[in-house]
């Protein structure tokens, strides 16, 4: 009998990857690790069905804990963005002078 390709285990490596990488804009990394996640807990319950008659797995279980590793650097980003964006205020986000005066203020105190 010849294997077949486990069903979405490219689609879930790259998924992992891009999760890494879009944990820099603002969340979008979240929901690609979910994704990612809910797709390999799929294929790795077709996996464990029949492991001989499928390959690829090494790819789902690669792109699972990057997407893990995706979602904690996202869930720290965010975690940082708030903070920053409490202390400092919301105005100050998007304004570079007034944020650069509201750090100085931070630091002499």
């Amino acid at each position: 009998m010849e294997q077949q390709r486990l069903p979405n285990s490219t689609l879930i490596l790259v998924l992992g990857i891009l999760s890494i990488l879009g944990c820099c804009f603002y969340g979008i990394g979240i929901i690609l690790g979910i994704v990612a996640l809910v797709l390999a807990a799929k294929a790795s319950a077709i996996y464990k069905e029949n492991p001989d008659e499928y390959t690829g797995y090494q790819n789902v279980k690669t792109g699972k804990i990057l997407s893990i590793i995706g979602i904690i650097l996202c869930v720290l980003s965010l975690a940082i963005t708030i903070y920053f964006g409490y202390k400092l205020g919301w105005d100050a986000m998007g304004n570079q002078e007034l944020m650069q005066e509201r750090m100085q203020e931070m630091m002499g105190q």
